[in-house]
Parts: C-alpha cells; structure tokens; sequence
C-alpha cells in the first residue's frame, strides 16, 4: 500500500475525523497509505484518500466521475457456472472405425464404471450453480472416416466409481473434410450442421438442474472457419492442444495489485481478478503557494489556483509508484520534536547509570 507519484501530482484525502473538519480536503505527497478497519484505504493520520471507485472507473477521464473514499471490498469472489467449455485437440485420423456401440459398462456386470468402444478421452473441470467442481470425460469413437461421435459421462457421487451419461437431443459428432480440417461439430450425420448441441448435466448438492454445457471444438468450416486454431484430424497422436471454460469456484480475497495508473485490482484465491477502484491525483498552477497544514498535508489556497483533479498519466499528471514512498516526505516539525524527546530520554538514562555508579562508589568506600 506504500505509494509515490513519479512526476506531478498530489493525492487527495479527505478529513472525516470531526464535525468541524468534516468534508476537508487536502493534498500530499505523502503515500504511506494502509487500509483501516472498515476497508478504507487511509493516511497514517486516517485521513481516506479519494479516487474512483469501480462504477465510475471508466468515467474518470471525464467531469462526470464521483470523486469517493477509497473502499476495498473483501467480500468472495462470486461461482460462476460453466456453460461453455472450449476443447482444441487432434484425433488420430489412422485410429480404428469402432462399430459397436459406446457403453459405460462394457464388462456387462450392471455397473457403469467401465467405459467402452472408443478411441481416446479427455477430461475437463466444470463448475454448478454453487462454485462445486466437477470432472467430466468425453469419449471420442471413430464411427467412420473422418467422423466422430462425442459422449460425455460424470461421476455423480465423489464416494462411488459410477458413471452418469450426459443428456442431449442428439449425438454430437465431429466431421473433418480429407484435409483433417473440422467440418461440423453440431448434431448427428448432418455435416451441414454449425450449432454445438446443448450437453444437460444433472449434479447432486441442490444446484440448478439441469445444468446445460456447450461443448466447442473450434470455429468449424460450417461456422466460415479456416480450418486453423480448431481441432483437427492429422496422423499423430490424439491429444488435447488447449482446453478453457467459462466457469469457477468461490474465491476469497488474496492480495491487492496497483498499477501506475493508480488501478487497484483485487486477486481472489480461485484465479479471478476484480477492478475496485482508481486513485486520483490532483495538481495546481502553483503547487509552491499551498497552504502547509503540517503532517505532510497541503491545503488549496487563493495564490495556488484551483486543482486540476483526473488520473495517473493524464493532464499533465505523473504516474504511480506501487511498493515505493518519497523519502523526502516528512514533516520537520514532528521530526525535530521526535529527536529532542529521544535526546532528553536518553539524558534521563545515563543520569541514572551516573547515580548507580556513585552508589556503588560510596558501598566500596564503606567496606574500607
């Protein structure tokens, strides 16, 4: 939270200690700044420093932003639910046709913990309506020449080996042309299909059901794709190029970033980063004639001109140091005052190692 201002500029806090003081604005140089119990970012003094926050921070470059204390929320990064997973992968074009059909139970015992009849399988994490995590394998079997059926399968207890089977309206199938570029991957035998059939999950735990997933494989022909950063159907191994989705977990807050435009932004422990806020600054026509109010504050003046408020980097404004404080920022007065009390504690103290020693004297001269 320590932060100096590379160039021109003051920050701007707020005194909303007293009713008398209430409202007060002044200016410093000084960023030895740290957040007080409320989650304000404040001065060592209390005074809130003043910036935007995230409702206003794409409006700062402009009048119409709201000038506010400085608050960091430390509430949880929210669960997203996925709906959308993005695989990228090839699939060996010299793989075997399977005819029989895919089965979750292929040693025929009734337990589907067993899968069967297919070529290859990849796995991806996706998250419910609660932030929960769940795995979820698709299985890719080659039903002919250069097409591919996709059957998704999850386990719905964490206790049991059983496997649940996705639902959807139709099979989805991978179609690649002779050059290995992915044609279609929607619905069934259509190769003219360009629409990913919806995936229905139904996880345990009282989370939204079903819980409906896209599953996209590149931008296909069918969708004017090139044919490249898609899946593909080459003569090398099957293996997953690149694998994203859309959902996550709850996070809760883990560090605080600022960057020199004064941005803070919040990182959470699941990954996800949040924009708070911006710190302002402020400059004067005539910083010299400020008003010193002592502890490193200046106030505005009749003789320094009104103050030209807006962001790092921007009118005439410098940029922001995070991690880094101006040596030169402190105030004479409170030093000078700091050193003298030291020096008259530290003559209190050898006065009193003077008496101790003259009484050890006068014992030694007794004992004679």
């Amino acid at each position: 939270m320590d932060l100096a201002i590379d160039g021109n500029g003051f920050f701007l806090v707020r005194d909303n200690a007293t009713s008398s003081s209430s409202g007060m604005t002044y200016y410093t140089r000084a960023g030895n700044f740290s957040l007080d119990k409320d989650g304000y970012m404040v001065t060592s003094t209390g005074f809130r420093v003043q910036g935007y926050m995230a409702t206003d921070v794409n409006a700062v470059s402009v009048t119409s932003g709201n000038l506010s204390d400085i608050k960091v929320d430390t509430s949880f990064s929210s669960a997203a639910v996925t709906s959308n997973v993005d695989w990228t992968l090839n699939l060996n074009s010299q793989a075997s046709v399977i005819t029989a059909a895919f089965s979750l139970d292929s040693d025929g015992d009734g337990i589907s913990d067993d899968p069967g009849n297919y070529n290859y399988s990849s796995t991806s994490t996706v998250y419910d309506s609660q932030g929960g995590s769940h795995e979820v394998t698709a299985y890719y079997t080659k039903t002919a020449n250069n097409s591919w059926e996709v059957h998704y399968a999850y386990q719905q207890s964490t206790t049991s080996s059983v496997l649940t089977l996705a639902t959807s309206t139709a099979t989805q199938t991978l179609s690649f042309n002779t050059n290995g570029y992915l044609v279609s991957d929607g619905t069934g035998t259509d190769v003219s299909a360009s629409t990913e059939p919806s995936i229905a999950f139904n996880f345990l735990g009282g989370v939204t059901n079903p819980q409906n997933i896209t599953f996209n494989y590149g931008k296909s022909l069918n969708q004017s794709g090139t044919g490249l950063n898609a899946s593909q159907q080459l003569a090398d191994t099957s293996q997953v190029l690149d694998i994203s989705q859309d959902g996550h977990a709850p996070g809760s807050l883990k560090s605080l970033n600022i960057d020199d435009l004064g941005k803070i932004t919040a990182v959470f422990t699941n990954g996800q980063t949040r924009t708070l806020g911006q710190i302002a600054l402020a400059r004067f026509n005539a910083a010299n004639r400020l008003t010193k109010e002592g502890q490193n504050l200046f106030s505005q003046s009749g003789e320094s001109g009104e103050a030209i408020v807006n962001t790092a980097r921007t009118s005439g404004l410098g940029g922001i140091v995070s991690g880094s404080l101006e040596t030169s920022n402190v105030d004479l007065g409170t030093e000078f005052v700091t050193m003298i009390t030291n020096q008259r504690a530290f003559q209190a103290n050898s006065k009193s190692v003077t008496t101790t020693d003259e009484l050890l004297q006068e014992i030694l001269s007794l004992k004679r």
